[in-house]
């Protein structure tokens, strides 16, 4: 399968380093999983920020002509059998609603959650305490240790050579990546985290997106509901959009430092490399 950069502006990574295929996914990368539902399927083209369900790309496998497969909005997705996308010859394969363009990083969040929750077998090769508690089904990478008083409710994948607790709280549907350190009394609460971050104390993360080389001083808070109930917004290219999500917190760039007892308004975030003090309260977007 052939992957084409995006036809519009990318919004993405929106205060992130990380290139959009590479964004960590449910254990793996959007990269990967796109490859999996591409499998054996031949002469086949996407855009890099196409998130297409295995049965759309079956439906445009099955055509017997040249094909380009659109999602419900009309945006390009996938095509078949053709370099260009704009070739008049296409046959137009209209998607299910649940493939679409990836455009804003919270929508990681929403196919996480889908990914993470039809886990059906659990796989520990890493360890895991007899004094952890887990109520759900969960993948442990190798090297990693879930360490005594750590509980774990809902389904999670834990990537390689983690420290896990002790007395940790990890629910709803969380992907922790490789060498990432949760520590004494932090929360975790479905959520993506990338790989060599830290939260070791104190802290909480929820329905977040937390990139690669993050440090999280003890005690920072990421706030994800509004007291009136209504849908988090957030500003992007300076429109106030809707996010259409109730429970939302950060997105928190690569190479991120917060300092200790920080406090993070929802839908807020803070660009790759930026920082913060100690006792911050981060109302708008952080630039670095």
């Amino acid at each position: 399968m052939k992957i084409h950069p995006p036809h519009e502006p990318q919004l993405w990574p929106l205060h992130q380093d990380t290139p959009i295929g590479e964004q960590l996914l449910a254990g793996t990368t959007l990269l990967d999983w796109q490859q999996r539902a591409a499998e054996g399927i031949s002469q086949a083209h996407q855009l890099a920020n196409a998130w297409i369900n295995p049965s759309d790309w079956q439906l445009l496998a099955a055509a017997a002509c040249p094909a380009i497969l659109k999602s419900v909005s009309g945006d390009t997705l996938a095509w078949l059998q053709s370099e260009n996308p704009d070739d008049p010859a296409l046959t137009i394969i209209s998607a299910s609603d649940a493939s679409f363009l990836i455009r804003y990083p919270w929508e990681f969040l929403n196919i996480n959650e889908t990914l993470v929750k039809a886990l059906t077998e659990k796989n520990y090769l890493g360890e895991v305490s007899p004094a952890a508690h887990i109520d759900g089904i969960v993948h442990v990478g190798e090297g990693t240790k879930i360490l005594p008083g750590v509980v774990i409710e809902g389904n999670a994948i834990i990537g390689k050579n983690c420290k896990i607790g002790p007395n940790c709280y990890i629910r709803g549907a969380t992907t922790i990546g490789d060498n990432c350190h949760i520590g004494q009394a932090v929360e975790v609460k479905n959520s993506i985290i990338g790989n060599h971050t830290s939260a070791g104390h104190l802290s909480y993360i929820g329905d977040s997106i937390v990139g690669n080389n993050v440090n999280l001083g003890a005690g920072t808070i990421t706030s994800n509901f509004r007291h009136d109930g209504l849908n988090h917004r957030t500003m992007v290219n300076n429109e106030l959009l809707d996010t259409g999500r109730r429970k939302f917190g950060a997105i928190i760039g690569d190479g991120v430092h917060t300092g200790i007892l920080t406090a993070i308004y929802p839908g807020r975030k803070l660009a790759a490399h930026s920082s913060t003090r100690p006792h911050d309260t981060i109302q708008k977007d952080l630039e670095a």
